[in-house]
């Protein structure tokens, strides 16, 4: 039931975001005029909405997103028949480069976590104080990397009890903000949660956006 759902949404994301099922905007098409650069952090056995979903939002609202991962290549979904290509390595990327790094669910961050490359990646992006946002399965790769001792966050209900024993007060929310850390539960949350990753890079823009909507209802 859960492929059947999410393959039409994804299609519709595709067609609205310009981005093929393998192919995500290339490095080299980055235009002056976007509002920031994303980090999507995928391997072996991705959540295919949890994925795509992001990039279609942010890429629409003019973001700049790249895929990285352990090395490059193409990985597949768990849940479906969908790609991703993975443009980038962790080692050959930097963090002072990205503005958000966003870490999709699925099987994948269960293997991610064993890679100490990916590991070192993560725990200096959230150093940074630069959004790092989780959804799903994804915080397993925060708990593996030490942030998230003292953290508020949510994630995927299998997950509550481990986000528990690494210190983490769980909440049963669709989104989660604690300081530089966005976290999400599931794909219905993928709205909310894309919203959340676009504000806390941008805040200013969605305060002019606020100011121009009561001065619309004004007249």
């Amino acid at each position: 039931m859960k492929k059947l759902l999410f393959i039409p949404i994804i299609g519709l994301v595709m067609m609205f975001s310009g981005c093929p099922a393998e192919e995500v905007e290339k490095p080299e098409k980055v235009e002056k005029h976007k509002k920031g650069k994303v980090a999507v952090l995928v391997g072996e056995g991705f959540h295919d909405g949890e994925a795509y979903m992001p990039i279609g939002y942010l890429t629409n609202m003019k973001f700049h997103t790249l895929v990285i991962g352990p090395e490059r290549g193409i990985v597949e979904a768990y849940n479906s028949d969908f790609t991703i290509k993975i443009h980038k390595g962790v080692d050959e990327v930097s963090v002072d480069y990205f503005d958000a790094l966003i870490l999709p669910g699925g099987e994948a961050p269960s293997k991610l976590r064993e890679n100490e490359k990916v590991v070192d990646f993560v725990r200096e992006f959230y150093k940074t104080g630069k959004t790092v946002a989780a959804i799903c399965h994804g915080p397993q790769v925060l708990i593996t990397a030490g942030v998230m001792e003292g953290k508020t966050a949510t994630g995927f209900e299998g997950i509550k009890d481990e986000l528990e024993e690494a210190g983490v007060e769980y909440k049963d929310e669709a989104v989660v903000i604690d300081g530089n850390i966005i976290t999400s539960r599931t794909p219905p949350d993928l709205y909310d949660f894309s919203r959340a990753i676009a504000k806390s890079i941008k805040p200013e823009d969605w305060k002019k956006e606020k100011v121009d909507k009561k001065e619309k209802k004004k007249k």
